[in-house]
């Protein structure tokens, strides 16, 4: 048995001849290649560990100071005046800035090399099911890294560079320093870049001395400035705050007594500082909002990034439709306003006023929906004309109930006033006659005012029923500018122009305007109509009282709603509508419509005061003819009335007036015979 023991394989057997030989030979194989592997693996971890150590980090990126300028070069005003940051060190903060920071943005900071593994598989799963880049681990390194150097657009190729950027700083600063550089760089809205600017701002005291319930407001912020901003979204900062709050008791940061505490600690903000008004406050809200959705750039490029953009504003006039909105609305606290001010010819706005006071409110009622009232009209009669309807159509003004659909609709005229006869479109215009505007918007069929909406620029719902006539269906200031500029423009639809081009910092051209126009009306069609908007600035006319304070040839059209007071008008150079009423929709005092026209005159006055008045030139295409109103055809010498029509050519009337024919002189009674015979014997 022992000779047994010792004996030896014969030379010819291989472990694969014993049991289980071959599997022990296939992991002898893996053990190998697995230590190469690790060999070169680590070899070229540590080269680039010394590549990344050597290699110097790029410059970061400072907030640049975004300048706009209106058409003429003036200064508008400066974006964001770059990050205005208040440095602090480390150790002058209070742990419980520290310890919410890190809770609330990477609870491992001190514990990885920059990257969180958990957060990159989590990522890595949701990006490779989107097929995109959607979401990110985000550890406080890679925060500052994207911060300090890169631009937020989400692909994988900034997601390569800012691995490569978060491994140099880990490797060239220690982790405190990446931590004091991330308080003192992040965002915290309201225009607060850094914690101490942040503490400033939303409490009134320096970073040092903040609470625990303040540190945890602060630190839910960098997540998202407006959402969790405490005085945009106070319930959604609480809920954050909370949620912050319980977490540093889970990390053993802060123990339950602490956080309760804190939760119920009443937090009392600071005033917002009130900056110096700038010019244009509305327009340049636009015009950032323009270069963002038109032009395609990030909202952070646009605020800091060093360019300069070219608008089309005059700031001349803007400064003039600010002072002529504050001085009629004045005596109004609730009452609002808004103008914009269009170049027909080019469709480049000119001035933009949103409201009274952009510090009480930046909402920008150029872009609110408000019922237009009668300054539809014109949409409805350009349809008309299209359809067969003349200025010189008449239908009978006299209360009337329309049939409609099964139903019934009564319209009435302002303050009860008929013609209580039949008058032609001419005078409907000028007079804002609502029943003839029903009878017309029968007649040619609900969608057609719908479809001439349409082809004008508007794109705001309208409803094809009898009211809309009368202009219920709620549009913008901004639209209805654009209707008006078309006409002015002789048909031509020039889209409205804010930016005419953006420059980076070194003066390269990123975006230019480059729109094109659309003929949708034929320029005789738009002069029949100009002719009657003419009107309504003339004796009789529902703006006629303008013409004391602008001689100068003007077309438009007022509106009035219980709510709502309008004037759109326009000269062949400058186009503007004026909205009034009140944003919670109340009804208006009565006079208010005088305090729109005011508005509207003054600033038309002043903003074209430089310039030599023009008439509308009649195109190729239409004819004058002198129009008896009580008929509608051609008027005689012996009309007692008359006025002097435009129309497209082979549509003007061809019958002269049968009501007021020349009298014929009566036959002159000869006497008879037996008076002739006395007279003869007498004489």
């Amino acid at each position: 048995m022992g000779d047994d023991m010792n004996r030896t394989l014969p030379p010819e057997t291989s472990w694969e001849d014993l049991p289980f030989g071959k599997w022990w030979a296939r992991i002898h194989t893996a053990a190998r290649w697995f230590g190469f592997c690790l060999t070169v693996g680590v070899g070229l971890a540590l080269i680039t560990v010394l590549y990344l150590k050597s290699k110097p980090l790029p410059p970061p990126q400072i907030g640049l100071t975004t300048q706009i300028v209106d058409a003429r070069g003036n200064l508008i005003d400066h974006l964001d005046r770059g990050e205005r940051r208040d440095p602090v060190k480390l150790k002058e903060l209070p742990r419980s800035v520290i310890d919410a920071t890190l809770t609330a943005e990477d609870q491992h900071f001190y514990e990885h090399w920059g990257f969180s593994p958990k957060g990159i598989l989590r990522a890595a799963l949701v990006n490779l099911k989107q097929g995109r880049v959607s979401q990110g681990a985000s550890t406080i390194t890679q925060q500052l890294a994207r911060n300090l150097y890169l631009t937020h657009d989400r692909n994988w190729s900034r997601k390569w560079k800012e691995a490569t950027l978060t491994a140099q700083l880990e490797l060239h600063f220690s982790k405190n320093e990446i931590l004091r550089m991330y308080l003192n760089k992040i965002y915290y809205g309201h225009g607060a870049y850094g914690i101490e600017r942040a503490a400033r701002i939303y409490f009134g005291k320096p970073a040092r001395d903040l609470t625990l319930a303040e540190s945890a407001m602060l630190a839910g912020i960098p997540r998202g400035p407006r959402w969790y901003s405490p005085l945009d979204n106070p319930s959604s900062a609480n809920i954050r705050q909370k949620a912050i709050l319980n977490a540093m008791v889970k990390n053993g940061r802060i123990t339950r007594a602490e956080a309760e505490t804190a939760k119920k600690e009443p937090l009392v903000y600071a005033d917002p500082p009130r900056p110096q008004p700038a010019r244009a406050s509305y327009f340049r809200d636009y015009v950032i909002q323009a270069a963002v959705s038109k032009y395609g750039l990030e909202e952070s490029q646009v605020r800091n990034g060093g360019l300069k953009i070219h608008t089309t504003l005059d700031l001349n006039m803007q400064e003039k439709a600010e002072t002529a909105l504050k001085h009629y609305l004045k005596n109004d606290r609730e009452l609002q306003g808004a103008l914009i001010s269009l170049n027909p010819q080019n469709g480049h706005i000119k001035a933009m006023v949103g409201g009274k006071d952009y510090h009480q409110s930046q909402y920008n009622r150029v872009f609110g929906k408000r019922q237009p009232g009668s300054t539809f009209k014109p949409i409805l009669y350009l349809a008309a004309l299209e359809n067969g309807l003349t200025p010189a159509s008449r239908f009978a003004s006299q209360p009337t109930t329309f049939l409609y659909r099964g139903g019934k609709y009564r319209p009435t005229n302002y303050h009860g006033r008929y013609a209580r006869r039949p008058i032609t479109m001419a005078e409907a215009l000028a007079t804002s006659d609502n029943i003839y505007a029903v009878h017309t918007h029968l007649a040619i069929g609900e969608e057609e005012a719908v479809r001439m909406g349409r082809r004008l620029g508007i794109r705001s719902p309208l409803k094809p029923v009898p009211s809309l006539a009368l202009g219920t269906s709620a549009v913008s200031p901004f639209e209805m500018a654009k209707v008006y500029a078309t006409l002015a423009g002789g048909g031509l639809h020039q889209p409205p122009t804010a930016i005419l081009r953006i420059e980076d910092s070194e003066g390269n051209i990123l975006a230019e305007s480059r729109n094109t126009p659309e003929q949708v009306l034929t320029p005789a069609e738009s002069y029949v109509m100009t002719s009657m908007l003419k009107g309504v600035f003339a004796p009789g006319g529902t703006a006629n009282r303008i013409k004391q304070i602008l001689s100068r040839p003007v077309a438009g059209k007022t509106g009035s709603t219980d709510w709502d007071s309008w004037l759109s008008g326009f000269t062949p150079d400058l186009t503007t509508t004026v909205w009034v009423g009140y944003d919670k929709g109340k009804p208006l005092p009565p006079g208010t419509s005088r305090l729109t026209h005011n508005i509207w005159g003054r600033f038309m006055k002043e903003a074209l005061e430089s310039r030599s008045a023009k008439d509308f030139r009649p195109p190729d295409g239409v004819v004058k003819v002198k129009v008896d109103p009580q008929t509608g055809e051609r008027a005689t010498d012996t009309c007692p009335q008359s006025s002097e029509l435009w129309f497209l050519s082979g549509t003007e009337p061809k019958s002269s007036c049968s009501v007021h024919r020349p009298s014929v002189p009566s036959p002159v009674e000869q006497p008879s015979l037996w008076e002739r015979i006395k007279k003869w014997w007498s004489g």
